[in-house]
């Protein structure tokens, strides 16, 4: 997948910097002054100016390697790697102080490791929390590698990989799969296993890698008997040590850390990797917004820290440039969204109600102007057979009730219907015909046709959007949950409504796309079987979704 790169300002500069004068006295949420300047700092520790102490890995006994290896992100000639050292994940150093330690990594051509094409050296910090993005370059589009890191004596697990086609090279096919939504505390992450099996190039995550509420001592409805977690797991995520604490207990997951280790991951967020349903600057209950920001600069140094993320995605303070645009040769262009951060507050106190005047006012924006202008103009210049957009909520029109003045969400596109209109104003005018909207958040899974006017099911049908249901929020679910036929009647753009929990594998080809939806029978207890519980076609230059 070939990039494309810029850094926003930080429109926050102001208030931040008042917040800030006030850290040391008023402690705000827990901060130490400390903590606050990691939550804010801009740089990453470098070589010729280290800060800490060398630890000599030769002395680290016992595995630093418990949160296993990522990758993400390919290009043609590049990718990302990851990986954090954490002796003891379950600490808030992770076992290894506040020393440094270098890192051998390597990346083969073959599994056996026979074959290597490229190794290097990285140091993990403690300012960093020991992680290590190394962005290795130089590689052959359009291949499998495998990559692992050395310690010591200890080495990782092994880690899967690819790069992405030539941008400009004719493609055949892509197989690729939609996660979203992975709540700890409701159930086993079961779909990521099966994942890990299946034969794809790459996951897209949409978004809720974790959340921030409390998960007690036994791993809420994993009702663990065989483990105790730590107390300090049993409160709501608000400073940078909790909020990395829990990236730890998510990443000790032995189904998440195989789907990592199977497939390079393209990741975004949505609002529970900081806090429910907040809007840019505005948290849920209405916080100062130095407060809240301080918040949001200590979750996204904290997410930055715990994904497989380049350097150009690293925060400035609470500010980070998650969207960007990737390619897989000429069959498609993937512009993933960031609907959070730059969103206009969502209307009506973010209550579920009929559009009106509030929601519907013209400078309401889920994207933020910028971005906004970067996707349409991207669309301008694409000449590849699909255009994704990979993002977090829900895109088509979607009533929760029958009749006149249905309930709509105003969290979702439907809070904001002059963007959307914008954004689909926009996919007409630069002639995209062949639109793929992915999204998460609402733990179910959809599939709908896009259309000119949802009011009108005859009106033109514009593109599809394939909605991935949960790994796990929102427990077992079901395959028709009570709302099944209210909302397929009030929505007949929804050609498709299930309950369960699991992911979506989509596979493109030149003339079709094909969506499959898989899910498990239940989370709440480990290792339930895979099935497909639908699957969808819809054709090159004719969108509208049809049985597959």
């Amino acid at each position: 997948m070939t990039p494309g790169r810029h850094r926003p300002p930080s429109p926050h500069a102001p208030e931040l910097r008042s917040a800030a004068r006030h850290i040391a006295r008023r402690r705000l949420l827990g901060f130490t002054a400390a903590a606050a300047a990691l939550a804010f700092g801009t740089q990453l520790p470098s070589t010729g100016a280290a800060s800490a102490a060398e630890l000599d890995a030769a002395r680290i006994t016992v595995d630093p390697f418990t949160l296993g290896v990522a990758s993400s992100d390919p290009w043609p000639e590049s990718v990302l790697l990851w990986t954090r050292l954490a002796p003891a994940p379950y600490e808030p150093d992770g076992g290894l102080g506040q020393q440094r330690v270098v890192v051998d990594w390597e990346v083969a051509d073959d599994e056996q490791f026979s074959r290597v094409v490229r190794r290097g050296t990285a140091e993990a910090h403690p300012e960093t929390h020991h992680t290590l993005h190394v962005e290795v370059d130089g590689l052959t589009p359009g291949r499998v590698y495998h990559y692992r890191f050395r310690a010591g004596t200890w080495i990782s697990p092994a880690g899967r990989t690819r790069t992405a086609p030539a941008t400009s090279s004719a493609v055949s096919g892509l197989s690729f799969a939609a996660v979203s939504c992975q709540a700890y505390h409701d159930g086993y992450f079961t779909a990521h296993r099966h994942l890990a099996g299946d034969d794809v190039d790459v996951v897209f995550h949409l978004g809720d890698y974790l959340y921030e509420y409390p998960v007690d001592s036994a791993g809420g409805a994993r009702a663990y008997t065989d483990r105790v977690l730590p107390a300090h797991f049993n409160r709501e995520t608000v400073t940078l040590e909790d909020y990395r604490l829990r990236y730890a207990l998510y990443r000790s997951d032995p189904d998440l850390r195989a789907v990592h280790a199977a497939h390079p991951f393209v990741i975004t967020w949505d609002d529970h990797e900081t806090e429910n349903n907040y809007a840019a600057g505005t948290d849920e209950n209405g916080s100062p917004p130095g407060e809240f920001l301080l918040r949001r600069a200590a979750a996204y140094r904290a997410h930055w820290e715990n994904q497989p993320l380049r350097a150009s995605q690293l925060p400035v303070g609470p500010d980070a440039l998650l969207y960007r645009r990737l390619h897989w040769g000429s069959l498609a262009q993937f512009d993933v969204l960031d609907t959070r951060q730059y969103r206009s507050d969502q209307a009506y106190g973010d209550r579920l109600q009929a559009p009106g005047p509030e929601s519907d006012d013209p400078a309401r924006t889920m994207t933020g102007a910028a971005q906004e202008r970067w996707l349409l103009d991207g669309w301008q210049t694409s000449d590849a057979r699909w255009n994704v957009m990979p993002q977090q909520v829900c895109f088509s029109q979607r009533k929760l009730d029958l009749g006149a003045g249905a309930r709509m969400s105003m969290d979702a596109w439907d809070g904001y219907r002059a963007s959307r209109g914008r954004v689909l104003d926009g996919a007409r005018a630069a002639g995209i015909e062949n639109l793929m909207v992915l999204t998460g958040d609402v733990h179910v899974g959809y599939a709908f046709d896009i259309k000119h006017d949802f009011d009108d099911p005859s009106s033109r049908t514009l593109g599809t959007e394939i909605v991935a249901t949960s790994v796990a929020s929102g427990r077992n679910g079901a395959a028709r949950p009570a709302n099944w036929a209210t909302y397929l009647a009030a929505n007949p753009h929804m050609r498709f409504y299930n309950g369960q929990r699991g992911y979506v594998r989509i596979d493109l080809t030149q003339e079709a796309a094909r969506a499959d939806f898989r899910t498990v029978s239940a989370v709440t207890t480990p290792g339930a079987p895979v099935t497909t519980a639908a699957s969808f076609v819809t054709e090159a230059g004719n969108p509208g979704l049809k049985p597959g």
